[in-house]
């Protein structure tokens, strides 16, 4: 998913994103910023994996709430255009690997909801939102023992990096949890209907260069799209 700049008014995209998917063997491109149908339909159709990107937060209306205040930040042409890319997602059965604003989305998307501000909603003292470098971690989570995640990386506590104001709140009925933080924030959820669709908290688009477990991650998303279809991969 392409990130926004209003100031801009222009999509970009942080290079770890980019370069994360293509250590792992993928090939990544940055989609067109558009909330037509048609148009995304067909963008869909040429993707064998798709990546839910940080960003703005996600607007409170999709989980019906009102704006809790002026520090939420929304962009409601991306709302959109994401809702309608994870729709066809979930539906054709295409991978899915959520960042940041990414696990929040696909929560409140399939029917959760989010604290909109930690400060204000959640009392910790874990650093969620930590100053730079942002590829060092900045506290642990746990993981459930019985999520593929643990499957994948054998370790019931990994070291993450943090960089977010909003959080999972209540989980959706169609996702399940994979970690959670030493205070009780939701920090990675899956689908278990679907063949990979993955979400987390924490940055691996930052940490990935020296991070094994980052580099799993990727790993993981780009081979469940290999094993979902057949294409071009490096």
């Amino acid at each position: 998913m392409p990130l926004w700049d209003e100031k801009k008014d222009s999509i970009w995209m942080l290079p770890g994103y980019m370069d994360g998917v293509s250590q792992a063997g993928g090939i990544p491109i940055i989609l067109p910023f558009s909330d037509d149908k048609n148009e995304i339909s067909q963008l869909v159709d040429i993707c064998d994996g798709l990546l839910f990107t940080g960003g703005q937060d996600v607007s409170p209306y999709i989980y019906n709430e009102e704006p809790l205040n002026e520090t939420t930040s929304c962009c409601e042409k991306r709302d959109s255009m994401e809702l309608l890319v994870l729709n066809l997602a979930i539906s054709s059965d295409i991978p899915v690997l959520g960042i940041c604003r990414g696990i929040q989305f696909i929560n409140a998307a399939l029917g959760g909801t989010l604290y909109q501000d930690i400060p204000l909603q959640y009392s910790t003292l874990t650093t969620h939102h930590q100053n730079p470098p942002y590829d060092i971690p900045a506290h642990n989570v746990n993981i459930e023992t019985d999520s593929p995640l643990f499957d994948l990386l054998k370790t019931k506590v990994l070291p993450v990096n943090s960089y977010h104001h909003q959080a999972v709140k209540k989980v959706a009925d169609e996702l399940k949890i994979m970690a959670v933080a030493d205070d009780g924030l939701v920090e990675a959820l899956y689908m278990p209907k679907h063949k990979f669709l993955w979400a987390l908290q924490w940055h691996p688009e930052f940490s990935y260069k020296s991070d094994m477990a980052s580099q799993k991650i990727f790993k993981a998303f780009i081979d469940s799209m290999k094993r979902n279809k057949n294409n071009f991969f490096k």
